[in-house]
């Protein structure tokens, strides 16, 4: 893929922006604006303790690779899964460099605990897909480790997860393209963003941020 096409293709992360709000994913990935609050140092702490580049363990049947970039053409996104085990499997695929066949299991990393919505299986299930279209294989199953309970969660990965996974990046893609940043209803879940500086949402109901914006410079 060439590296004007890696700049049109979507972030993988961005899905879990997008399922918390639509608004604040499309600050960070559309208007490029981001603030860091305690969730977002925490979450990236936890990233770099997994995060470490090609790094391959292989361990009886198992064969453990982190930060591994992945990719799919079909819906233009690409990320990094924080691990992805392959285990020994006749029924399974081919790993480039390792000998016999794997079927593989994604794993997310996770600051705090088990969320009430879907975002963490949202973003679990597109590393499945990008890894189904990469390594032309089925993966029905992934794992989630929560850092706040200290233990992994399965997650089964069915049709209808990854059909939703598919219409959320349409929505993306389209929102991306138009460069468009949407007006979403305010709720509870504001007081956790880290933009609510950039979002004002305490004006976004009534007044426009430009406008508000412009009325400040003007005081």
């Amino acid at each position: 893929m060439a590296a004007n096409e890696d700049e049109s293709y979507l972030m993988l992360s961005g899905i879990q922006h997008f399922e918390f709000c639509r608004r604040q994913w499309a600050l960070i990935h559309i208007e490029q604006q981001w603030e860091e609050n305690v969730r977002t140092v925490e979450g990236e702490y936890l990233h770099r303790k997994a995060d470490q580049p090609f790094v391959r363990e292989k361990r009886g049947d198992k064969l453990t690779v982190r930060a591994m970039p992945v990719k799919s053409e079909e819906l233009r996104i690409t990320g990094i899964c924080d691990v992805v085990e392959f285990i020994q499997d006749d029924e399974g695929v081919q790993i480039h460099g390792a000998e016999g066949r794997y079927t593989a299991f994604p794993v997310e990393y996770k600051r705090g605990k088990p969320k009430t919505n879907d975002a963490d299986v949202l973003q679990l299930a597109a590393q499945a897909l990008c890894l189904e279209e990469m390594l032309l294989c089925r993966i029905y199953r992934g794992y989630l480790f929560y850092n706040e309970i200290k233990r992994r969660v399965e997650v089964p990965l069915t049709v209808e997860i990854k059909n939703k996974v598919k219409l959320i990046v349409s929505e993306m893609n389209d929102y991306y393209t138009r460069r468009h940043t949407p007006k979403v209803k305010t709720g509870s879940f504001c007081q956790s963003c880290s933009l609510q500086s950039i979002c004002l949402p305490e004006v976004m109901n009534k007044r426009t941020v430009r406008s508000y914006v412009e009325g400040k410079i003007q005081e």
